[in-house]
């Protein structure tokens, strides 16, 4: 049977979020999610808390870069953080990362391309699911104006380990479902503009985008 979880990204505090995402999660026979980060915007940090425990669900976090580095511990309180840590999830290696590469707003969760390449490089390994906020370059991170924002350190480490899934948010503009290279990749789209995905794995893998 396949596993199937709802991914999530960029709630940016829309208090509306949580019951329209458990409907969805309802009508798609679902009860595992993944949040891809921007679950708060800019804080109130405690509602990185109050969002996954209103889910009701087994969930798998990142934060994001306009999540503040406080409301990670939030996070870990009601959901199994993938940020900077790898875990075994059904016999597959997830692992991930939050915050993003440096930006022209200066957000609250940014690096250095040194610092993101550092953090991930030891989470890498062939077929896993990776779960980011920051996309790598190149591929869903185009901004309305055209720009390719991704991070170059994260391109970087897939195209030489080669997961199975790279799962990313951040670039609301730049939502789709891609694969090339052998791996798969799908920014969901920002739930505050209606927009989610789903994630199915079996003995092949399953991306689709949804609305919310």
């Amino acid at each position: 049977m396949d596993d199937r979880y709802l991914v999530l990204s960029d709630v940016h505090g829309r208090g509306w979020a949580a019951e329209a995402a458990k409907e969805l999660m309802r009508e798609q026979g679902l009860d595992q999610a993944i949040l891809l980060g921007d679950i708060t915007h800019f804080g109130p940090i405690q509602f990185a808390e109050e969002f996954i425990h209103d889910l009701g669900v087994r969930c798998f976090a990142v934060p994001g870069n306009c999540d503040p580095p406080g409301a990670l511990p939030f996070i870990e309180r009601c959901a199994t953080s993938l940020h900077a840590r790898k875990v075994n999830v059904n016999g597959r290696t997830w692992g991930g990362l939050g915050g993003c590469n440096p930006t022209v707003f200066q957000t609250p969760f940014e690096m250095t391309e040194e610092e993101m390449g550092g953090l991930l490089a030891p989470l890498m390994e062939p077929g896993m699911i990776l779960v980011l906020h920051c996309p790598p370059k190149g591929t869903f991170d185009s901004t309305f104006s055209g720009m390719s924002v991704g991070s170059t350190a994260v391109r970087d480490l897939i195209e030489r380990t080669k997961p199975l899934v790279v799962l990313s948010g951040h670039i609301h503009e730049d939502r789709g479902v891609e694969q090339k290279d052998g791996v798969w990749y799908m920014n969901p789209g920002a739930v505050k503009d209606h927009y989610a995905g789903m994630m199915e794995l079996g003995k092949d893998v399953k991306l689709t985008l949804l609305d919310i």
